[in-house]
């Protein structure tokens, strides 16, 4: 169950949290278009900061953009929101959630005047993989179903109607015993998560899937840039669920999931079934960053 705050931001107004309703017949509630962000907080010794803001916040816009929906604030308006959202609700850590969403009016699929409503919430959230997961590493299955085709599903954009083919994933895996999905691509290769990006380690060089049909993670990036600056080679190419298999490492990333180790594939270990050396170095790194601890990155956090 999400942990309630106090108050969540509605169109420019602070609303209690259980007073924060839409009609039954909204029309992103009936068909699924609406864009969102989640975007975490995080508690430091100098107080809560936010993790790449601008960058989700650029990744809303663009979301919105793509699919013609016309945020009725700027890119400051919401950014400030967002901080006062954190604020009013006096939490250390959260995750944040920004969502552009048509409001009611008509309900046929084209929306005509409907209005863009944008409503952020936050709440206290912690490993969304387990604790276990950050530590030990997890169980993932290759999904059935695979990621929507990019004519089909602009995979640049963040939208709420996409995350059904994620659901229908993340069911199947948990059905059959294992804590997360792994996506395809339409053509066979490895595409995601049901909400995270991967990276295999092999020959002590980390891999990722290229731009083609995936989310442009945000931490992803930070992880490549993270990478880089530790003179870990990186490369952005396809590879196949068996390279996967004989992988020396695995992780997911994504603002959820953070650096999660991936131990297991379809019942194939990976390495030696524990989380690896450059998997351990940068997810250490990473919470380095996030909790403030490494000044060097201070540009990524905006202090509340």
């Amino acid at each position: 169950m999400i942990a309630k705050t106090e108050k969540i931001w509605m169109d420019g107004k602070f609303v209690d949290w259980d007073k924060a309703t839409v009609h039954i017949l909204t029309h992103t509630l009936q068909y699924g278009l609406g864009v969102f962000e989640g975007i975490r907080c995080y508690e430091t010794d100098k107080g809560p900061a936010i993790f790449q803001l601008d960058e989700h916040i650029e990744r809303l816009f663009n979301s919105a953009h793509i699919f013609l929906l016309d945020i009725p604030y700027s890119k400051e308006e919401i950014k400030g929101a967002i901080i006062k959202t954190v604020r009013m609700n006096e939490v250390k850590e959260c995750y944040i959630r920004p969502l552009v969403y048509i409001g009611y009016g008509s309900i046929g699929l084209y929306p005509k005047d409907n209005p863009i409503k944008v409503a952020i919430a936050v709440w206290p959230w912690g490993a969304y993989l387990g604790d276990k997961g950050l530590k030990e590493g997890i169980r993932i299955k290759t999904s059935s179903f695979i990621r929507n085709h990019v004519n089909a599903s602009m995979s640049r954009a963040k939208v709420c109607g996409y995350y059904v083919n994620s659901q229908l994933a993340k069911k199947e895996a948990i059905a059959y015993g294992y804590d997360e999905a792994l996506l395809l691509d339409t053509e066979g290769y490895v595409a995601e998560g049901s909400g995270e990006n991967i990276f295999i380690v092999r020959k002590g060089m980390l891999k990722t899937t290229p731009l083609t049909s995936i989310l442009e993670g945000i931490t992803r990036n930070s992880i490549i840039e993270m990478a880089h600056n530790e003179g870990i080679q990186v490369t952005e190419e396809r590879f196949t669920r068996d390279e996967l298999y004989i992988a020396d490492e695995a992780f997911f990333t994504g603002t959820a999931a953070e650096v999660t180790p991936v131990r297991e594939a379809d019942g194939r270990r990976i390495g030696n079934g524990k989380p690896g050396k450059i998997t351990k170095r940068l997810q250490s790194l990473f919470f380095d960053i996030v909790r403030g601890k490494n000044k060097k990155y201070e540009s990524w956090l905006t202090r509340i």
